[in-house]
């Protein structure tokens, strides 16, 4: 089995080590949020590694657009270091990706197919309801999420998704999934009038996991940004109270 190693960024940002070959997801490691959108977007997690350099990427699997997961700031030097790095993400990011001088042969539009990234690694997109599920002119989707088998295992990176019957049936196709990575950073009245397009909540995510029949549930999109916050002692004692058949990990070094 090739050892499997996580480091999460923040936010929906991970880097994933299968053996030798790594994958970051939605790497966000600039400030470019709070330069946008004022200091209440300051960020609350630590940037793990400036991205120039970055240098070890052999594939970025990218949700969307926003840019919390889209992240020029972070993709182009990034891109430079690790030359011979692949991206992978929707329809519009990659021409998006195009425009900001990433080559067009390092772009592979997120896949409604098994891709193989390397030798026993390949992954699938799956579709996001960010806020719903929408196509572009050409038929693919606008927002997903990533399933990654490798060892005989499937682990689940859903992106910026709220819980949707179509969602959790196009899900049911790939069981069993080990690892679900879902976000927490739930709905409200509140973050709707500051523009925030929220996701699932707490319960929801647990749901889903508990559905699915997941061994393991990392929450994620909870952390970074405090409007869009939720406490670790929430998940916690949720976790605790309602006793699922899972096990919870927060920032994880290992799936």
């Amino acid at each position: 089995m090739k050892p499997q190693r996580v480091v999460a960024l923040g936010q929906s940002g991970f880097r994933f080590q299968i053996g030798a070959f790594v994958i970051y997801i939605d790497p966000y490691l600039s400030d470019s949020v709070e330069k946008l959108e004022g200091r209440l977007y300051r960020r609350q997690v630590p940037i793990w590694k400036p991205p120039e350099l970055v240098n070890d990427a052999d594939c970025v699997l990218i949700t969307h657009g926003h840019r919390d997961h889209c992240d020029l700031e972070t993709l182009l030097p990034l891109s430079k270091v690790s030359s011979a790095c692949r991206f992978v993400a929707p329809n519009e990011v990659c021409r998006n990706l195009a425009s900001a001088g990433i080559a067009a042969d390092r772009l592979l539009r997120a896949p409604n197919r098994w891709l193989d990234l390397a030798p026993g690694i390949c992954v699938h997109a799956a579709p996001a309801a960010h806020p719903e599920m929408e196509t572009d002119c050409d038929g693919h989707w606008k927002c997903v999420g990533y399933i990654l088998e490798f060892d005989d295992r499937r682990i689940y990176h859903s992106g910026d998704t709220s819980l949707t019957l179509a969602l959790i049936e196009f899900l049911e196709r790939f069981k069993p999934i080990d690892t679900a990575f879902l976000p927490v950073n739930e709905k409200n009245y509140f973050r709707e009038q500051l523009g925030i397009i929220a996701n699932m909540g707490i319960r929801d995510a647990f749901g889903l996991a508990q559905h699915l029949g997941v061994a393991k549930l990392v929450p994620m999109h909870w952390d970074m940004f405090v409007p869009n916050s939720v406490y670790q002692e929430e998940i916690d004692l949720y976790w605790k109270l309602s006793q699922p058949q899972f096990a919870v990990l927060i920032n994880p070094q290992t799936i």
